[in-house]
């Protein structure tokens, strides 16, 4: 069973259809390519998400000793 990580964002000043959009683009992806795709992303969305994606990272380093490379992106609600 793989290693699961959880980050939550509250009260996030964004329409849930403008962050839908940015989530969809990385859903699926290791994670090293969906911080690419936030990192160069034009909308604004896609800093928050940043943010939370890197705190799911951290959360999963430090709940199992992790890799960074071998998570990938599997569930965004």
């Amino acid at each position: 069973m793989a290693t699961q990580a959880r980050a939550v964002q509250r009260t996030a000043r964004q329409s849930p259809y403008k962050m839908r959009l940015v989530i969809d683009q990385i859903r699926g992806k290791s994670v090293n390519e969906a911080l690419g795709l936030l990192q160069f992303s034009k909308k604004h969305a896609a800093h928050q998400i940043g943010k939370v994606l890197r705190s799911a990272v951290a959360n999963a380093e430090q709940a199992a000793r992790a890799a960074g490379t071998s998570l990938d992106v599997d569930t965004l609600v």
